[in-house]
């Protein structure tokens, strides 16, 4: 394609985006204003919004020793469970892991149905431990003593009667009917929880982090920073944004329109904008305005509204495979080997990756607003460490490095320091050392 032609097309796809609404920035403002009217809303009933969650634990200083967690991860598409075991030495060994898929994503379950369902996925760890963790994905308000209430599903899980019911307490109901007898503490958190933990415990060499941060960015997204100061009241603790909630933020015309024709509209509208769960919804819905707006040629337009659906990985096929980082075989990925023409390819891949983008930044403010609200990072030989896990987030094209260099330019503007780390199996140890913490003070 000439040089005059990339131009053309970049502008038309920019136009185009802007002409609905859709900008690429960050929005740390619009999220730290959204977390600061959390408390105003939880006294008066309103709806919507970010939840910044107390989780009431203590923060631990070193990995556990001598200990055995029964470990269910709930969240997305999979349902995983298995046994964590720790050592003398605080060295752990993940044992008798399973994952199948998660109840509610079919079709709406009772509340009845839904706990059954767990009951009968881990049965197989009956009574191997007496302490269980569970990380529950979705929003949940924790109680004093560490169970979960969620309020809201997202990612598609279809159980209304679940909302407002403990799901610890409800859990090991279901569980000692069936015969379990060694059930001594259930701990319910968050993912964003369990890896913020698992960067405590993961910490073997010491290193002076001021503090910790856990994000999330797969199936759906979600941040978690510990309130150092004592700001929320129970001592110093973890605390949850359900950043996907926050209701602050400017949605693009796509986005509207792809939220009415989803299960749960008017929820979560800013994980509806990038998660997993919806980036490649989001895509779909802009490449079919795109091609009734004429962007595309006359067939290759037929052929991008014929699709059905599309999906965040194969956004991501097509944006690997037109930069030349991924061979998605004979018949390339499903739109690159559907399209024609060499300039929709192209502007395809300016609209697509436009969304990724947009993904990046707001990744970003998530993160911007948590070390924020955390208060430290402030020297650069003390940063805070951001443990981020989540397939989205690192299997997307360039979405990772792009969110890293959003954040650090934020960062170096509000002279904040940071590390992000992945550890492996972050969630499954963060879980295991959660279900062994203390209570923190009321």
């Amino acid at each position: 394609m000439k040089f005059f032609d990339s131009l053309f097309v970049n502008r038309c796809a920019e136009r185009f985006l802007k002409k609905h609404g859709f900008y690429r920035k960050m929005i740390t403002d619009e999220i730290l204003l959204d977390m600061d009217k959390a408390a105003e809303r939880k006294l008066t009933g309103e709806k919507g919004g970010q939840d910044m969650f107390s989780t009431w634990m203590k923060i631990p200083e070193k990995t556990p020793v001598n200990e055995n967690v029964i470990v269910i991860d709930a969240g997305g598409t999979n349902f995983r469970s298995c046994l964590v075991s720790f050592d003398n030495d605080g060295k752990s060994e993940i044992t008798c892991f399973r994952k199948t898929s998660m109840p509610a994503t079919d079709r709406e379950y009772s509340k009845e149905e839904f706990f059954n369902a767990i009951a009968d996925r881990i049965e197989y760890l009956r009574d191997k431990a007496c302490k269980i963790g569970f990380c529950f994905s979705y929003a949940l308000e924790i109680t004093k003593n560490l169970d979960g209430i969620p309020n809201a599903f997202s990612k598609e899980i279809k159980a209304k009667e679940v909302l407002g019911v403990p799901v610890g307490k409800t859990l090991v109901e279901v569980l000692e009917k069936r015969g379990w007898k060694k059930i001594e503490k259930i701990v319910l958190l968050n993912d964003t929880v369990s890896a913020l933990l698992a960067g405590v415990a993961a910490n073997k060499d010491n290193v002076p982090y001021s503090s910790y941060v856990g994000f999330i960015l797969g199936t759906g997204m979600n941040g978690a920073f510990i309130d150092e100061y004592n700001k929320m009241g129970g001592g110093r603790q973890i605390i949850v944004c359900e950043s996907g909630k926050c209701k602050e933020i400017a949605l693009s015309d796509f986005d509207i329109s792809l939220d009415k024709k989803l299960d749960v509209p008017g929820q979560y509208p800013l994980e509806k904008c990038c998660s997993g769960a919806y980036l490649g919804k989001v895509c779909l819905e802009i490449l079919e305005t795109a091609a009734r707006e004429g962007l595309f040629s006359g067939e290759d337009a037929s052929l991008i509204l014929s699709l059905k659906s599309f999906s965040t990985v194969q956004a991501g096929d097509f944006l690997n495979e037109y930069a030349g980082i991924k061979d998605c075989g004979e018949n390339g990925s499903v739109l690159g080997g559907m399209l024609k023409s060499k300039r929709d390819r192209k502007l395809a891949f300016i609209l697509i990756d436009s969304v990724v983008d947009r993904c990046a930044y707001y990744a970003a403010s998530i993160l911007a607003s948590c070390l924020l609200k955390c208060g430290k990072g402030t020297e650069e030989c003390k940063p805070v460490c951001i443990v981020c896990n989540g397939t989205t987030l690192y299997k997307t094209y360039r979405l990772k490095e792009r969110m890293e260099k959003y954040l650090k330019e934020f960062a170096e503007n509000h002279g904040l320091f940071f590390k992000t780390v992945c550890i492996e199996d972050d969630i499954t140890l963060g879980t295991a050392v959660g279900a062994l913490v203390e209570k923190s003070c009321e």
